[in-house]
């Protein structure tokens, strides 16, 4: 009888979940995929599509309600504009990319900012410290990961000095990025005066629907007159060799001028979300200030909430615009059919393409899957660089003219899962500067050819054919 009953309930369950994949699912191979592992996976199968299968933009049952108050908020808080002004462009690129932005996420294209580019951890720690020592109002910082160590002891230090001060202050955590972060370091920024938040927490009801969406920004803005963002998270890694990886570099970006005020709306949605409090109504946290900078920038906020894929979207414009070269600086390459079929498109018609990744990453899994794709690309003329060092920079620029710098890999978690930031330079000097970085990191990386790369191991061969498989669920 309970064989049945079991048996009747597993039916139940796949032809909701078949139900669901048919009709909501995106991609022909990951539904497939998805109702292979629903039908010969008993209940457990179900589980897994729930937590990592399901199309939360098109499935209303199971939006997060978390989600759905992020939504409701963004709506409110967003200024509509009817159109948005590109006369300042001198390229017809630079117009359809600050378009495709706007179009998804209502950012507008901010003018007169100074840029700076922090080009490793010790160059943002520094420039992040001296900015917290500046604070006179507010700070409010949210990272990814906030890991025990030096770095964050130095900040609690500075910010107990600034509580001190009477400024106000406020940090976002991710629940999985900072998952190692104590509860006594918690409650001792609790009981210096900081309001500590973390996103997406373990709550008992909706962690099981959660946790596959994670926030994955950076983002440091002190009084609305400087903001920081990009790939570095408070930790001991960018200073010290705690692993084999050695010291990590990244790249981050000091803002100054309108645009920091755009990576402050992301914050304060964020802030919302996990604390229920509003703090868009009040001039404080939302005014300007202007300064003598010339860079146009435009910030590319993405995630669940959005109906878009906007980073993925973002990067796809990137290379199908571009005339002559496209350079990629990033950790995880695990592409997405489309991107994969850009990048070999955009090579086979003559554009330089140059991808300088890591030989060897954090997660083995995500470093067979990114060599899984090498074979197709190097056929179809991609340069490939591999570094010696671990870079967790994530930065993509086209024809030495535009160039992106955030938090958002080129992987299905970024792309559909995340929460991400990525801010849009729209500067030849800036982009040459980064250029610059690239290069001299390139000629130092070993460049990767066709018949040599072609010789690896079966056993090489199968561990990245058996990670890729599993690349969607890193």
């Amino acid at each position: 009888m309970l064989y049945y009953f079991l048996g009747s309930l597993h039916l139940i369950l796949f032809c909701w979940a078949f139900y669901n994949i048919l009709y909501f699912g995106v991609k022909p191979s990951k539904s497939l995929s998805w109702i292979l592992i629903t039908l010969f996976f008993p209940f457990l199968g179900v589980l897994c599509f729930v937590i990592f299968g399901i199309n939360r933009r098109k499935i209303k049952f199971f939006e997060l309600k978390e989600t759905k108050k992020r939504k409701d908020f963004i709506k409110k808080t967003i200024k509509s504009q009817k159109n948005l002004n590109t006369n300042f462009f001198d390229t017809n690129k630079q117009k359809k990319i600050s378009q495709l932005i706007y179009s998804t996420t209502n950012a507008t294209v901010e003018e007169n900012n100074e840029v700076t580019l922090l080009k490793n951890g010790k160059e943002t720690f520094e420039a992040l410290f001296a900015a917290l020592k500046s604070a006179e109002k507010f700070i409010h910082l949210q990272y990814f990961i906030l890991e025990e160590g030096q770095i964050l002891n130095k900040i609690i230090k500075l910010l107990e000095e600034k509580r001190k001060q009477n400024v106000e202050i406020r940090i976002l955590y991710d629940s999985i990025g900072s998952f190692h972060l104590k509860k006594k370091t918690k409650q001792k920024l609790k009981n210096i005066g900081v309001e500590l938040y973390p996103e997406t927490p373990f709550k008992y009801g909706s962690f099981i629907f959660s946790l596959n969406f994670r926030n994955h920004r950076k983002i440091a803005i002190i009084d609305n007159k400087i903001g920081f963002t990009g790939g570095v998270n408070i930790s001991d890694e960018y200073i010290t060799e705690n692993t084999d990886l050695g010291i990590w570099q990244d790249a981050h970006l000091q803002i100054k001028g309108s645009g920091v005020h755009s990576i402050h709306k992301s914050f304060l949605n964020d802030f919302y979300y996990a604390s229920y409090k509003n703090l868009t109504n009040t001039k404080k946290y939302t005014s300007t200030f202007a300064t003598k900078g010339d860079t146009k920038l435009q910030v590319v906020a993405s995630g669940p909430d959005y109906n878009q894929s906007v980073v993925m979207q973002q990067y796809l414009s990137f290379i199908n615009l571009a005339e002559k070269s496209i350079c990629v600086l990033n950790p995880y390459f695990v592409p997405t059919f489309s991107i994969l079929e850009a990048f070999k498109i955009a090579a086979l018609s003559g554009i330089a393409v140059t991808l300088l990744l890591p030989k060897k990453t954090d997660s083995k899994i995500a470093t067979y899957s990114m060599y899984s794709y090498f074979e197709s690309l190097l056929e179809a003329g991609v340069q490939i660089y591999l570094r010696d060092d671990f870079s967790h920079s994530k930065v993509i620029f086209i024809d030495d003219e535009i160039a992106s710098v955030g938090s958002t890999n080129f992987d299905c978690r970024s792309f559909e899962h995340n929460y991400e930031l990525n801010v849009i330079l729209y500067d030849d000097k800036i982009t040459a500067e980064i250029r610059q970085e690239f290069d001299e990191r390139k000629n130092k990386a070993t460049q990767i050819h066709l018949e040599t790369f072609n010789k690896r191991s079966i056993k090489q061969k199968t561990l990245e054919r058996l990670c890729r498989f599993l690349s969607p669920l890193l």
